[in-house]
Formats: C-alpha cells, structure tokens, sequence
C-alpha cells in the first residue's frame, strides 16, 4: 500500500462535536458526533442541502472544522499531512470527474504515478482495475469523452481503488445514471466491497439506494445528525423525522443489500 494510513481494527473515521460554518457565520454542520467503523459502508442520507457533502469534505480536508475534531484511524485531521491523508483515501463524485485531456490509463494510474510506482506496475495495476470494475482492457487508451456515463462512472471508481487506499468517500456517484445503469453499478458496488472490504462513506438522497448498500444509514437534516442506524433499524425506527423521509419514499424493499460492520 501507497498510503502511511495505520492498519488496524477499530474506528476509522470518527465525528466529535464537529461544527462547520462559513466565514459569514452560517453553519452547515451543527455538534456532528459521528463513528465510521472500519470495513463497514456508512450511507449519508438526506435531502439537499441538509450537510451530507460537507460531512464528506471535513474527512479528506476540503473542509475544516469551526469547532470539533474530525479523526481519521485515531489522529485529527489537523495533524495529518494534507497529501498524505488524501493519498490515503479514494474519492468518488458524480460524472465521474475524470481528466478529460488524459487517456483512461492516465487517469486510473495518476495516484500510483505520483506515487513514483514503477511504469509496468503502474500498468498491470490499471488493467487489473479494469477487470475488477467490469471493462474491457482495450478501453485504457480512451479518452472520457469516448466512455458512456456508466463506463466513465466505473473508471472513476477506479481511479479511487488505485493506490490501494482503506478509505473510500463517494458523493453521489451513481446519482446522474439512467436506472439500468445505476442498478447495474449499485450490484457491482456491492460486490467489490464485499471482496475489498473497504471502509466507505457514501452519500445519497436516495433511501432505497441507501438501504441497499449501507450497512449503517446516517440521517442527517440541517446540519444535524437524525440518526445513524442499521438498515432493518431504520426502516423500523419511530423517529419523527426518520419516519417522514421514509413516508415520502413510499413502499420500500424488504431485504437490505450491504450487511457489513457496524
């Protein structure tokens, strides 16, 4: 692994009185108190605007914190070295956000490149990767623009997995999908971290989304943490505001996809 992230079982990302706001005073994020147990996948649920991207953000150090400490596998985000920290974590949003002037070799081997790996292994990382996210090998020398929606999402995802990383942080990536494709991408979704065992933070509006790939579902509102649950928990839970996201989302499934840590 490419990454200084420490090894070992326990939490690895951890929320203690976390607040967030802009310079102009307006918080985002309100008293944030929030655990991330290692392998398991935490869904941020909610609708927008409610603090779910931000959430995201303070774990990689896009954001910082305006009171509280963010820790990521036990040490504070303000005493990691900012590269180091995010080299450490693979980052997925929606489209993708792939390099549109670099080949899909370049793209999916950027981090191991910075990383200094040598050119071959660098190579068989990237047609490994392919393999593992469902493409063709003979797609590496294309550019994204030459990728429909659903090849271009799989090769952002890795690009995440590249270097290996314990932490991945997904911000509505399969939101801008067409449902086959999305449906498709969710089955893969599950079975790579089920082979992988990642530790995943994953943020959807989407309930059904969210009670088949979360092994906990974090119900976030105005900044505020609702409530963080097991699928089956939450879909019994008597909380007003539980309740009402699940009213809105009507009949939902009866089985629950990812069944990881908790």
């Amino acid at each position: 692994m490419s990454t200084d992230l420490p090894s070992k079982n326990g939490l690895a990302i951890e929320f203690r009185n976390v607040s967030y706001s802009f310079a102009e005073g307006s918080e985002l994020i309100s008293s944030l108190n929030l655990q991330v147990h290692r392998s398991e996948t935490l869904v941020l649920l909610g609708r927008s605007g409610s603090g779910k991207t931000t959430t995201l953000k303070l774990i990689n150090a896009l954001a910082s914190p305006t009171a509280g400490e963010v820790f990521v596998e036990g040490r504070p985000t303000s005493q990691w070295n900012t590269i180091r920290l995010r080299r450490g974590i693979g980052y997925v949003i929606q489209d993708a956000g792939l390099f549109p002037h670099f080949t899909v070799e370049r793209n999916i081997g950027l981090v191991p490149t910075i990383e200094n790996w040598p050119a071959d292994r660098v190579r068989q990382r990237v047609i490994e990767l392919l393999q593992v996210v469902g493409l063709d090998a003979s797609l590496a020398s294309r550019y994204p623009r030459e990728l429909s929606g659903g090849q271009r999402q799989r090769v952002g995802v890795a690009r995440a997995l590249a270097a290996d990383p314990p932490i991945l942080l997904m911000d509505e990536p399969f939101g801008a999908l067409d449902p086959i494709t999305r449906a498709e991408l969710q089955r893969e979704f599950l079975a790579l971290q089920r082979r992988l065992e990642k530790t995943v933070v994953f943020v959807t509006h989407d309930l059904r989304e969210a009670l088949l790939l979360g092994s906990r579902i974090a119900l976030m509102e105005a900044g505020k943490l609702v409530a963080a649950l097991p699928p089956d928990e939450f879909v019994r839970s008597t909380d007003p505001l539980v309740k009402q996201y699940l009213d809105a989302f009507g009949e939902l499934p009866t089985t629950t996809g990812n069944r990881g840590c908790a």
